[in-house]
């Protein structure tokens, strides 16, 4: 069991903006989406019915440029947990350099109240599985 998810992608033209290089919100865009797909992946259905992850913070560094056609390896990692509230971190890489990496609070909500609420114990060893040590 990888404790590190990874997603592979080549830059399209609607993530490049006038600059001729990836949009700042791109990234934040596959940051999301490799959450979203890594949740799919390690959580059960009862869970997808029950709660839902809502972002309430992004932390991004920006270190280089990726451009069209650029083969990016997104990788994510679960981090931090903390009641209502977990970190993940991800990173994004063409080939071995590192364009950006995002650290990503998000809090859990009961998919039915729509409210916060403390990360049940069962979520948790799930997501333990998967914290790097």
């Amino acid at each position: 069991m990888s404790k590190v998810y990874l997603h592979n992608l080549i830059v399209e033209e609607k993530s490049i903006d006038y600059l001729n290089h990836v949009n700042n919100v791109a990234y934040l865009e596959w940051a999301q989406l490799i959450a979203e797909k890594h949740w799919t992946k390690i959580s059960t259905k009862d869970f997808k019915d029950n709660f839902v992850w809502v972002v309430v913070r992004h932390e991004v560094d920006y270190y280089s440029s990726a451009l069209l056609g650029d083969k990016l390896t997104i990788k994510t990692w679960i981090g931090e947990l903390n009641g209502l509230k977990s970190v993940r971190y991800v990173t994004i890489n063409r080939a071995d350099k590192l364009l950006c990496s995002v650290k990503t609070y998000w809090c859990l909500l009961n998919k039915k109240t729509m409210k916060p609420t403390k990360i049940p114990k069962d979520i948790l060893e799930i997501l333990n599985k998967y914290k790097p040590n």
